[in-house]
C-alpha cells in the first residue's frame, strides 16, 4: 500500500471478486445456449458454405482468378530490406511458387463462400526468413481474420518465443490458427504450440475425413497424400505433404464458424474433436 486512500470505485473493487474471476450467475448466463447432447457434423456445419468467414493463407501467395480459387479479397507481401527491417505492402505479383494457391484451392473447395486473403512470406524457392514469417503472422492478427491457415514453419529456436506470444494472442482474440506439422520428425513452430490447431496428413481420399490424435503434439490428421491441388498458371498438380492437410482442417473450421460465428478457438477445437472421423457418432 502507498498510503494513498483509493477512490470509491477502487474500494468497491477491493472488496469484490479478485481479478480474473466471475460470478456463477454470469457464467450460467453465458452457457444459456446449451449445445446438443450429441455434437454431430450436421449441427456443426450442415448447410454452411463458409459465408461471412474471413480466412487468411500465410504462404507463397495466391494466384488471383485461378479456376479452383476464384477471386480473393486481399493480398499483401512481407518484404525484408537490406537493413533487416520488414515492410508489408500490397502484393501485385501473386503466387511465386504454387504452394499458396494449392492451399487456397483446398479451402475454397470446402468453404466456397468464405472470404480469402493472402499474406506472402515465402519466395519462389519455397524458402523464407523467420522474421518475415513472424511479421506476416503479426500483420494477419492485426486484421482480425477468423481463420489463419499456415502450411509452413521455422525450426529456428530464436523465433519460437516471438511466435509463441503471437499464437497465444490469436487464441485469446478468437482467431483460429491452423498450422501444418513439419514433414520431417523435427521440432518446429508454430504448429508445436498447444494454442494452435496442429495438423498432419493421412492417406484417405475423403476431404472431410479427419482424425483426432490422442498423442499430441499433432492434434488432427487430414487428407494430405496424393491430393490433386490448384497450382500456378491455372494448372493442377498431384502432391503429398502435411502442407495440404492443414487447409482441409482450415476449410472445415470456416464451415463451423460460418454456422456458429460465436464459437471461440477452444470451442472450435472441441467441435473438431467431437466430429472427427474416429470419434463422432454416425
Amino acid at each position: 500500500m502507498t498510503g494513498t486512500e483509493p477512490a470509491a470505485a477502487e474500494r468497491e473493487w477491493l472488496v469484490d471478486l479478485p481479478a480474473w474471476s466471475a460470478r456463477v450467475s454470469q457464467l450460467e448466463a453465458l452457457a444459456a445456449d446449451a449445445w446438443p447432447e450429441h455434437v454431430t457434423r450436421e449441427w456443426a456445419w450442415g448447410g454452411s458454405t463458409g459465408a461471412g468467414v474471413r480466412v487468411c493463407v500465410i504462404d507463397s501467395g495466391i494466384e488471383r482468378g485461378h479456376p479452383a480459387v476464384g477471386e480473393i479479397d486481399g493480398a499483401v507481401v512481407v518484404l525484408r530490406d537490406d537493413d533487416g527491417t520488414t515492410r508489408t505492402e500490397p502484393d501485385e505479383e501473386g503466387d511465386v511458387a504454387g504452394h499458396g494457391t494449392a492451399c487456397a484451392g483446398i479451402i475454397r473447395a470446402l468453404a466456397p463462400e468464405c472470404s480469402l486473403h493472402s499474406v506472402r512470406v515465402l519466395g519462389g524457392g519455397m524458402t523464407g526468413r523467420g522474421l518475415v514469417l513472424v511479421d506476416g503472422l503479426r500483420w494477419a492478427l492485426e486484421q482480425d481474420f477468423d481463420v489463419i491457415s499456415m502450411s509452413l514453419s521455422t525450426t529456428k529456436p530464436e523465433f519460437a518465443s516471438m511466435l509463441s506470444g503471437l499464437v497465444d494472442d490469436a487464441y485469446f482474440h478468437r482467431v483460429v490458427l491452423v498450422a501444418s506439422a513439419h514433414n520431417r520428425p523435427v521440432e518446429s513452430y508454430p504448429w508445436h504450440f498447444s494454442s494452435v490447431v496442429s495438423v498432419g496428413s493421412h492417406d484417405q481420399d475423403d476431404p472431410l475425413a479427419f482424425f483426432y490424435n490422442p498423442s499430441p503434439p499433432v492434434e488432427f490428421f487430414a487428407r494430405g497424400v496424393d491430393v490433386d491441388v490448384a497450382w500456378s498458371g491455372g494448372a493442377t498438380l498431384r502432391v503429398t505433404g502435411n502442407s495440404f492437410a492443414a487447409p482441409h482442417v482450415a476449410g472445415i473450421c470456416a464451415l463451423v464458424l460460418g454456422k456458429h460465428p460465436e464459437l471461440t478457438p477452444f470451442q472450435v477445437k472441441h467441435v473438431l474433436y467431437r466430429t472427427a472421423t474416429n470419434v463422432h457418432e454416425r
